[in-house]
């Protein structure tokens, strides 16, 4: 087996780990809490739905901080609406080999 090979399914295991916990806190939250407070959620799709396809589009780092900036923008002087999570980037690493 390459070394490449190897190296990219690490990568892929170190992205998926934390990425499984968080939707599983996610599914958990949706599940137990949000039955109990009702639909309160100013935008659509709720913070919570937000949160867990931002997570799953662009990863655990990137889709929290998305998730957090969804949050802290649902306050009560906030109008509300349609909210959608942004499409996920394509972008090259610098340094990055290309064959």
């Amino acid at each position: 087996m390459r070394d490449g090979a190897i190296i990219g399914r690490s990568r892929a295991l170190v992205s998926a780990v934390p990425t499984a916990v968080l939707v599983g806190a996610i599914r958990v939250y949706q599940a137990v809490i949000s039955p109990m407070t009702g639909p309160t959620c100013k935008y659509y799709p709720s913070c919570s739905q937000y949160a867990l396809v931002a997570v799953r589009r662009h990863g655990p780092l990137r889709g929290s901080g998305l998730a957090l900036w969804r949050i802290l923008r649902c306050n009560p002087w906030s109008l509300g609406g349609v909210d959608d999570v942004p499409p996920a980037r394509d972008h090259e690493h610098r340094g990055a080999r290309t064959h």
